[in-house]
């Protein structure tokens, strides 16, 4: 977009309207999946839809254009991603420790498209990127049809139950609050950690190893869930999850000029996303059952990355022109401290949701 000649307010807020769809297409697809009792058909025709809504990169270059695009891209591919995560633990059925072995791969395809893209773009330019982004969903949509479908069992214990009836459990709408503040909390580490280490006299290969370190670092506790699972609650690695997110943004205030307290904090990503994300969506798993399964994933989708992940980008950049890195971290980390205090309060669970 900057290639474009976007200005900094314009390629905002195309950056929100991607953030803003995924507070509603992930329930509208969700619901669709669990009233036809199907996820892959579903899945397999928003990744097709994104596809080709895609396709209106390679031509379009005015802002009123890529933002039509994006809005039809991510309203798309938004719906898909929870649907996945919701076919993923219905194929997993009791081996929902076995999650963060196949989670992993995300992360690799992410250090992947860093490494070689990446170098494509520095090399080439930016031209091709249009190209790279309908090859790689065309592709998808194609290892798409690979996958078998299963029908959501409609006899699961929770699935007569209204979804108002679950929503109002105080282990459903804690965990949904912990995932909002959580992820609000990452607001000012996503949008502003790169700006701060530049500021601290950081080179850009630097930075980006530290990047890295913290995909390494979640690819690392997703590879030790299954363990994890099998000796700590789910309760109790969420609240660990917690207290080392609050240590983390503690570390990026007061230790940002130490080489060493930066892959500290990095290496605390493997908590603050990793362990929590899988702690998170195998509990939602266990809440969500049967004819609610798409829409449970759908609605944590929509509160933690969506609500939250917008919230925080909004709030950060507020806090960041009115007081820098010791406002924002200091917010951040108030809202993790508030995360902690309403899952010790009230996410209590039942043995049967314990592991």
């Amino acid at each position: 977009m900057q290639g474009l000649g976007f200005s900094a307010w314009q390629i905002g807020q195309v950056m929100a309207a991607l953030i803003g769809t995924k507070i509603l297409a992930p329930y509208l697809w969700g619901w669709l999946a669990d009233r036809t009792g199907r996820i892959m058909p579903w899945v397999r025709g928003v990744i097709g839809m994104a596809t080709l809504a895609s396709m209106g990169l390679l031509w379009v270059d005015s802002f009123a254009g890529v933002m039509t695009v994006v809005i039809l891209f991510s309203f798309f591919w938004h719906g898909g991603l929870p649907l996945f995560e919701a076919y993923t633990f219905s194929q997993l059925g009791p081996n929902k420790a076995q999650y963060g072995k196949i989670r992993l791969w995300g992360s690799l395809g992410f250090i992947a498209a860093v490494l070689v893209l990446g170098e494509l773009f520095s090399r080439y330019g930016l031209a091709g990127f249009p190209w790279v982004i309908l090859g790689l969903f065309g592709v998808l949509w194609l290892v798409s049809w690979s996958l078998k479908d299963q029908s959501i069992s409609q006899a699961a214990p929770l699935a007569a139950e209204h979804l108002g009836k679950v929503l109002k459990s105080p282990v459903v709408w804690s965990l949904l609050l912990v995932s909002f503040l959580l992820q609000f909390s990452h607001g000012t580490y996503y949008n502003f950690f790169s700006i701060d280490l530049t500021a601290h006299g950081y080179s850009k290969q630097s930075i980006a190893w530290l990047w890295s370190w913290g995909v390494l670092a979640e690819i690392v506790v997703f590879l030790a869930m299954v363990w994890l699972f099998r000796h700590y609650s789910v309760r109790n690695l969420i609240l660990a999850s917690l207290v080392l997110t609050l240590l983390r943004w503690q570390i990026n205030i007061w230790g940002v000029d130490s080489i060493g307290w930066m892959l500290l904090a990095q290496t605390l990503h493997a908590a603050s996303f990793g362990l929590f994300h899988a702690a998170a969506l195998h509990l939602i798993d266990d809440l969500f059952k049967g004819a609610l399964r798409g829409r449970g994933q759908a609605i944590y989708a929509a509160t933690s990355q969506g609500l939250g992940g917008a919230a925080g980008a909004l709030l950060a950049g507020l806090t960041w022109t009115l007081g820098g890195a010791l406002l924002s971290y200091m917010v951040s980390s108030l809202a993790v401290l508030l995360a902690i205090i309403v899952a010790w309060r009230w996410l209590r669970l039942e043995k049967r949701c314990a592991r």
